[in-house]
């Protein structure tokens, strides 16, 4: 039997996993998160053999929560869900830990042999971001964000959704002064000198699903997001 662990902000995304998991005979939902926090707390408690983790959750996101389950070494296979394609996302959620990577677009029998596949230890990645990778490969192509840590490319998505560094420093249990290092480590790297800019670099590089709706305003008035 497949123990699962659902952890998604949107309930009716939840609800979605749970009518195609539930009929199956060899899976089982042992519980449900709403927030990343919540998922690592189920996680840590029930030891799923996998979780279906979306990617960009508020607060912690699903890669936190990656590299987490892998640095305590839990037994939990994580199959990250998103609608993002880009082939560098991916990259790095695989070298945060994640076994299996699946975009919300597939269909039901697909999310099925992910899960089967992964709980087994095996990678499982969505045909078109296989496709993805193996090209980025064959050709050499480069991410900016390739030259981030997890916590740098971390506190980055956070920064492009309008959160402040107190507020950034408060959910990941750092000090202020330590996430504004690390703000300007990974704008320094990126070569940005803004917010405004990175989120502008993370929406082309397909890291955030859209344009923050926070930062639409600001964009258009030129102004600089608070930090």
């Amino acid at each position: 039997m497949i123990k699962l662990v659902l952890v998604d902000d949107h309930e009716l995304v939840r609800t979605g996993f749970r009518l195609i998991l539930q009929p199956q005979l060899d899976m089982q939902i042992v519980g449900e998160a709403g927030s990343a926090e919540q998922g690592l707390k189920l996680i840590r408690e029930l030891k799923p053999d996998v979780a279906l983790v979306d990617v960009h959750m508020p607060g912690m996101s699903g890669i936190e929560l990656t590299e987490r389950v892998a640095r305590a070494r839990l037994p939990t296979q994580i199959v990250v869900l998103t609608v993002v394609e880009d082939a560098r996302f991916p990259k790095r959620l695989i070298e945060a830990g994640a076994l299996g990577y699946l975009t919300k677009a597939c269909a039901s029998e697909e999310l099925l042999t992910a899960v089967r596949q992964v709980a087994q230890g095996r990678r499982y990645l969505a045909p078109a971001v296989a496709q993805q990778l193996a090209l980025a490969t064959l050709d050499g192509q480069e991410s900016p964000f390739d030259a981030l840590s997890g916590r740098e490319l971390e506190v980055a998505l956070m920064l492009v959704r309008g959160k402040p560094v107190f507020a950034i420093a408060e959910q990941l249990h750092l000090s202020p002064k330590t996430v504004s290092t690390y703000k300007q480590r990974l704008l320094d790297k990126l070569g940005m000198d803004n917010v405004i800019a990175l989120a502008h670099l993370m929406s082309a590089h397909g890291l955030i699903d859209q344009q923050p709706s926070g930062h639409h305003e600001l964009l258009h008035a030129g102004a600089v997001v608070p930090t």
